[in-house]
């Protein structure tokens, strides 16, 4: 299975967001650490924003934050509302030319791999990713370590 990049960077600026739950995040502080394009993280944004997995506030004190919290977050959820499409053949669209399509098992095998990839999924929330939060934290750039002695 493969995801789309938009994916891939939708589901790391939740991940950021989970671990920056004290404050706002600004849409140029998340496109820097990981040197996404800022109007293409604005998209990812947008359509966040629009299925209500991120709040986001315009104007001074403004910026971005989980709209609810990380263990309500399903990924399944996530990656099917994200995702453009799945369809992981020809055959899985609507103008399949394959001459094998009315007795093909290849399409069926295939649906059920899907199945079960978004299935595994289903059994993930954001908190999930976001444990053990201080480690995540420091991998982000968050919070300093602390130097020993």
């Amino acid at each position: 299975m493969y995801i789309t990049q938009h994916t891939d960077y939708a589901l790391r600026l939740l991940i950021y967001l989970a671990a920056c739950t004290e404050r706002r995040v600004t849409i140029k502080e998340v496109a820097e650490r990981f040197d996404i394009s800022r109007s293409h993280l604005m998209k990812i944004v947008n359509q966040l924003v629009t299925d209500g997995f991120v709040d986001g506030a315009r104007g001074k004190g403004g910026g971005l934050r989980l709209a609810r919290p990380a263990q309500s977050i399903v990924l399944g959820d996530v990656v099917r509302r994200v995702e453009p499409g799945f369809e992981l053949v020809e055959c899985f669209g609507s103008h399949s030319r394959c001459i094998l399509n009315s007795g093909c098992r290849l399409k069926g095998a295939l649906q059920n791999a899907l199945l079960a990839f978004l299935t595994s999924l289903d059994g993930v929330t954001l908190a999930d990713l976001s444990a053990p939060e201080p480690q995540l934290r420091r991998t982000l750039g968050l919070i300093e370590l602390i130097p020993a002695g």
